[in-house]
């Protein structure tokens, strides 16, 4: 019987020879459109700057690329630009893993797409296989492994190894080693941010590295246990709850979960967005001026209050993980783009006197709904005597909500275009849209 990481790798090296329909090759390219956006911001801030100064030696050679074109090693690329990825909190999310695939699982990609002279074609067929796969772990691991893990850097690091290993062409029995050798580095402690740090992000830029280290280890004749995942000491009981691993595989190469992504409409902590669009639908229903609120209640899953619970942020990465601060900042301007955390936002007297009128609760039928469902119940009470509640079952972006290739657009220009330019930025996406149509991705901005 074959194991479950000798099933996911005989999918992908079939998937090589298969033609992908024209739906999964155009949510293949809107989530890389969506990993760009979020890549490019990150990409001129800590921690991916510090990472150039502390990687210097594997920078100015190899035949990688990072955002702004300086050259790199492809564990370097991969590592710096994962992280990247990951620290603006624009990426995308496969909600019902609890997962950022596009960090890990496209930084790794990129990287050994330039290094091996990949068409773009190959590049989007690495990222199905990577998310296919990856996603269907997070899936089986479930809540329980979200307890303590963080699963970007858990879970996306076998994203990471499928895709490099489908873009360096590893045959069915390297390519099962290749995941089975990346499931012994997945790492990600919810811990890292559970206090200011810039840990987080290395999470995602970890993963993209260990996947394309673990997938050249592979190639190389390095084997890996094979039931890394289902066996007596695997990931599923130790970082889980003993999943069904066959329930894993009951769609693969059937039903494409690259098709039903999360695509972030707010610059923050996905938790916090059912509680972010629920206040402002009610606010725009209502007609109702956060000078006129008395007190805001949010009643959410509870995950959302674990994770996004800083009472008092001082820093941009507390503010974008604190739900009174996001759900005051929405009320107040209308929005949460990157220029929410900016220094004069932080110390926002108005932001602040809101935060104190919010209260936080744990619903517990929104709770057993997680993760599959991420609602928020937002109650709205004004000086005068007002009280109007509404319930957002779902966020912005969600698949049942997703945001249009337009909007999607708008999303990258507004995020890319700061960084490259605006011409750039126009140029840089028309030829995203049409990357399966590109002979070679030696290119980055």
């Amino acid at each position: 019987m074959l194991t479950i990481t000798q099933s996911m790798a005989q999918f992908a090296c079939a998937l090589k020879d298969r033609p992908l329909s024209p739906e999964v090759i155009h949510h293949a390219k809107r989530a890389v459109i969506d990993w760009y956006a979020a890549w490019l911001p990150g990409a001129v801030v800590a921690p991916a700057t510090s990472l150039e100064q502390a990687l210097a030696e594997d920078l100015d050679r190899g035949n990688a690329f990072l955002a702004l074109g300086r050259r790199a090693t492809v564990r370097t690329a991969a590592l710096i630009n994962g992280t990247a990825a990951h620290t603006a909190e624009v990426d995308d999310i496969y909600r019902d893993a609890i997962y950022h695939p596009g960090a890990p699982t496209i930084a790794a990609s990129w990287a050994v797409g330039q290094e091996t002279n990949a068409s773009g074609l190959d590049l989007l067929c690495a990222v199905v296989a990577g998310y296919e796969i990856s996603t269907r772990i997070g899936v089986a691991l479930g809540r329980a492994h979200y307890k303590y893990w963080h699963n970007t850097g858990t879970v996306g690091s076998f994203g990471a190894a499928a895709a490099a290993a489908s873009l360096y062409r590893l045959e069915a029995g390297s390519y099962a080693h290749a995941l089975a050798t990346v499931g012994t580095f997945a790492a990600g402690l919810q811990q890292a941010f559970r206090m200011d740090s810039l840990s987080k992000p290395l999470h995602a830029g970890r993963a993209a590295e260990a996947g394309v280290l673990a997938a050249l280890a592979a190639r190389a004749g390095i084997t890996g246990s094979l039931d890394i995942l289902e066996g007596e000491a695997g990931m599923g009981v130790a970082m889980s709850n003993g999943p069904d691993w066959q329930q894993a595989l009951a769609t693969l190469g059937s039903d494409f979960h690259i098709t039903r992504m999360t695509f972030k409409n707010h610059a923050c902590c996905g938790h916090t967005f059912a509680a972010i669009d629920g206040a402002l639908s009610l606010q725009a229903r209502h007609g109702t001026p956060a000078a006129d609120i008395s007190k805001v209640r949010i009643a959410t899953y509870r995950p959302a209050l674990e994770v996004a619970g800083y009472e008092n942020p001082q820093t941009p990465a507390e503010a974008r993980f604190s739900l009174k601060f996001v759900v005051a900042t929405a009320l107040l301007y209308g929005s949460v783009r990157l220029s929410a955390f900016e220094p004069n936002r932080l110390a926002d007297t108005q932001i602040r006197a809101l935060m104190k009128r919010i209260e936080l609760t744990v619903d517990p039928e929104l709770d057993a709904s997680f993760p599959g469902q991420r609602a928020a119940r937002v109650t709205i009470e004004t000086h005068d005597g007002r009280c109007e509640q509404f319930l957002q079952p779902t966020r912005k972006g969600d698949p049942e909500q997703p945001l249009s290739d337009a909007e999607l657009d708008d999303k990258f220009f507004e995020l890319a275009a700061p960084v490259v330019g605006e011409v750039k930025a126009r140029e840089l996406l028309a030829r995203l849209w049409q990357l399966d149509q590109e002979p070679h991705i030696r290119w980055a901005s």
